[in-house]
């Protein structure tokens, strides 16, 4: 699925749009906890390792850069920046109402 624009609002999360029209809104303490990199997942059980009590309530990204053109990555306040976001996990882990109902 191709990623149409994407929006930073600031204090409160990242707006995206698909191609098919699709939008959804990410807050930023969502999109923390869905990083899928090796020190947030476990490569081998699957095991989510980062806990949502452990990110700061005031978690917000310091930049956010393409990677390629089937990713973001977020350089996170936390320290945090080792997780892309494809595409295909942004549209899959899609927090709307119409996709969580699914």
């Amino acid at each position: 699925m191709k990623l149409m624009e994407l929006k930073n609002i600031r204090g409160v999360g990242i707006h995206l749009t698909w191609e098919d029209g699709h939008e959804g809104d990410y807050s930023y303490d969502y999109l923390r906890g869905s990083c899928q990199c090796a020190a947030c997942v476990d490569e081998w059980t699957g095991e989510v390792l980062i806990k949502k009590e452990s990110i700061p309530k005031d978690i917000h990204p310091e930049r956010i850069e393409a990677v390629g053109l089937y990713a973001i990555q977020v350089f996170w306040s936390d320290g945090h920046s080792t997780g892309i976001y494809s595409f295909d996990l942004l549209r899959k882990i899609c927090p709307c109402e119409s996709c969580m109902g699914k």
